[in-house]
């Protein structure tokens, strides 16, 4: 919404929007001077961290303090319990962060998951091939794919993730901490805060017409849908600052999985938003 609402264009700014890829991964984007911020997560830090290293590039703003993912089975179940995954065949995410995510949600519901089927059908795409081909008892996926699975009478949606862990920093905005004192990082942030404002109070519709170029071969009311899911769980707080207690939360989860050995400091790849003047 920063991007495709004129808001980046009110403060003087002319976005320039890439995808990230292998050969040109986000962060050695950044480093490279080739991009001044990008979308990640505060959990790419980690790596880094438990090499004792320092982190130069560093998370200055939540995008989602809930994890966006949901899962959909072949059947409706209004009266979906977890447990109902015992015994399944469940196609999940392998990405670092939403395994992560995927199994300490099964932790804190209290269910095993060696009693479940969990299957790796490679990335986001060969995912949701595998289910629509009829593998798999249920899937998880970030919006809006349940959604459009669903309206394609292949899916129900049953849970969400993201209401089954709570508040955790989930993805972000990160830079150099040398851009973040600049005047253009004190204008992005202002546009930012203001393209948060408005999707947490605009009606869903209107922010899935707006964002629809980004999210080709969905409907618009599966967008729409979505985009409402995401305002009620409570996806983008007013506050963009990445919370202590959100961080600590994602600590647990990246801590239960084995994927770090310590409790990293919050300072150490996280920082407060640049200062702006907020009308």
């Amino acid at each position: 919404m920063t991007i495709c609402g004129g808001f980046l264009e009110n403060e003087g700014l002319q976005p320039r929007y890439e995808v990230a890829t292998p050969n040109k991964p986000a962060i050695d984007e950044i480093r490279n001077g080739n991009v001044h911020l990008s979308q990640a997560a505060v959990a790419t830090s980690f790596e880094t961290l438990e090499q004792g290293e320092y982190c130069e590039i560093v998370h200055f703003a939540q995008i989602n303090e809930r994890d966006g993912f949901f899962l959909a089975g072949r059947n409706s179940e209004p009266d979906f319990k977890w447990q109902n995954l015992l015994g399944k065949q469940v196609l999940v995410d392998h990405l670092f962060q939403p395994l992560a995510m995927f199994r300490y949600a099964l932790h804190k519901q209290g269910i095993d998951e060696k009693q479940i089927k969990i299957i790796d059908a490679g990335n986001v795409e060969a995912i949701d091939r595998a289910f629509r081909g009829g593998q798999g008892d249920y899937v998880h996926q970030q919006g809006p794919a349940p959604q459009q699975l669903e309206k394609d009478g292949i899916a129900h949606v049953v849970a969400s993730v993201g209401e089954a862990i709570g508040p955790v920093a989930f993805s972000s905005l990160c830079a150099t901490r040398e851009w973040l004192e600049t005047d253009m990082a004190r204008s992005f942030m202002t546009a930012y805060r203001a393209a948060r404002h408005y999707v947490i109070e605009a009606p869903a519709s209107e922010i899935a017409h707006k964002e629809a170029d980004f999210f080709p071969g969905i409907d618009q009311d599966v967008l729409t849908h979505t985009i409402a899911s995401y305002q009620t769980l409570g996806c983008w707080s007013p506050d963009p600052t990445i919370s202590r207690a959100a961080y600590n939360n994602l600590l647990d989860v990246f801590l239960y999985s084995g994927l770090i050995t310590q409790r990293h400091a919050y300072d150490s790849c996280v920082v407060s938003p640049p200062d702006v003047t907020v009308s």
